[in-house]
C-alpha cells in the first residue's frame, strides 16, 4: 500500500484505492485503540467546569487514552486494564497502539 499526497491509500494490486476515512474505518465502531499519554499532555482535558483539576494528578502520571477508529478520544483512564475492561464491556475491540 502508499498512501497518496490526497490522503488516498493506493493498492498494489489494482484495486480501488481507499481513503484516509475509509481506511481508518475498516475496524468499524466496534474497534477501539489504547494508548499511552502523559497526563500533562491532557492536563487541559481533565479540569472541570470551574477551572479546577477534576481529580488530583501528577504531571508525570501516565494515562491511558481509549480512541474510536476515527481517532476521536473516547476516554482517559488512569489504568490498562481498565481502559481494556472498560471497551469489552461497551462491546467494543480494544487494541493497543505504540
Amino acid at each position: 500500500m502508499t498512501l497518496m499526497k490526497n490522503g488516498a491509500i493506493a493498492t498494489e494490486n489494482g484495486q480501488a484505492p481507499l481513503s484516509a476515512r475509509d481506511f481508518a474505518e475498516l475496524g468499524g465502531r466496534k474497534l477501539v485503540y489504547v494508548r499511552t499519554v502523559v497526563a500533562r499532555d491532557v492536563l487541559e482535558d481533565l479540569v472541570d467546569e470551574d477551572g479546577d483539576v477534576a481529580m488530583e494528578i501528577d504531571e508525570s502520571d501516565t494515562l491511558y487514552s481509549v480512541h474510536s477508529s476515527t481517532g476521536e478520544r473516547l476516554a482517559l483512564v488512569g489504568d490498562r486494564e481498565l481502559a481494556f475492561a472498560a471497551a469489552r464491556q461497551y462491546e467494543m475491540t480494544p487494541v493497543s497502539v505504540h
